[in-house]
């Protein structure tokens, strides 16, 4: 059964397995589902089309589900969905999706999301992502698995940021950060590649110097921005442990839509 504080509304049409710990005073509305090992704080409201999974730790104050901050929502049926495993700190701010996208706000597994950070509708993130305080995701924002966004830092709607990267305190993301890559600033500037990151996570030297060579060729090598992807594509005969590690470079240039940061 589930252990809910008395003082807690939880309206019947809410789903809440066995293990799930809703704190006083905190709202779980019609519509919700929770699953075992989840615990919610006090003084949180969950509402909306909001599912989310396993051993999350949601702490007081968060605000989970809530209508979209966009003046064409009318209404749809549009969902929110977090994984396993999240630590969501105080006032977090998580809104459900839109029809104009795909309808569904969705944040991955194990995401460390610390107090007031803002996840706004049809925002994608992944999993092992690092939320800074007061941090905010505009909407329709792509967030790849291990990326760091530093507190206080802002990501322009539509913007995507890669696989392990890392945006610095305080920084303006309007374009698109590939894959690896340090940013920070307002305006934005490149200022290396997560070198450290890769290390902790057991990235090998081999594929640490392709990264490096992809981040030379992308922002010391002078070559214009599809020579550049040209040559990193080429380098996969070359360095075949990092293949998988090329291949989403290569992808996520080809798939930048607001350009990248330079």
């Amino acid at each position: 059964m589930a252990e809910i504080h008395a003082t807690a509304l939880v309206d019947a049409g809410a789903e809440l397995a066995g293990g799930v710990r809703i704190g006083a005073y905190s709202i779980v509305r019609a519509g919700v589902r929770i699953d075992a090992g989840t615990t919610v704080g006090p003084h949180c409201v969950i509402e909306g089309r909001t599912t989310i999974g396993r051993d999350n730790r949601i702490f007081q104050f968060c605000s989970l589900g809530a209508i979209p901050q966009d003046k064409k929502y009318a209404g749809e049926p549009t969902t929110l969905e977090i994984g396993d495993r999240n630590t969501i700190r105080e006032y977090c701010n998580f809104n459900i999706g839109t029809a104009q996208d795909a309808g569904a706000t969705k944040i991955g597994s194990d995401n460390w999301l610390m107090n007031n950070v803002h996840i706004a509708h049809d925002c994608v993130v992944g999993n092992q992502t690092i939320i800074a305080g007061y941090a905010g995701l505009a909407g329709h924002v792509q967030l790849g698995d291990w990326a760091i966004v530093g507190a206080m830092s802002g990501l322009h709607q539509f913007v995507k940021m890669g696989a392990h990267a890392m945006t610095g305190f305080q920084s303006h993301v309007s374009q698109d950060v590939p894959p690896y890559m340090m940013v920070d600033g307002n305006p934005l500037v490149v200022r290396g590649f997560n070198a450290e990151g890769l290390r902790r996570r057991g990235f090998t030297p081999a594929r640490i110097a392709a990264v490096k060579q992809m981040h030379r060729l992308l922002y010391r090598s002078g070559l214009a921005f599809d020579e550049a992807r040209g040559k990193i594509e080429a380098m996969a005969d070359a360095s075949p442990e990092a293949a998988a590690d090329i291949a989403m470079m290569v992808a996520f240039l080809a798939n930048s839509e607001r350009g990248i940061a330079r």
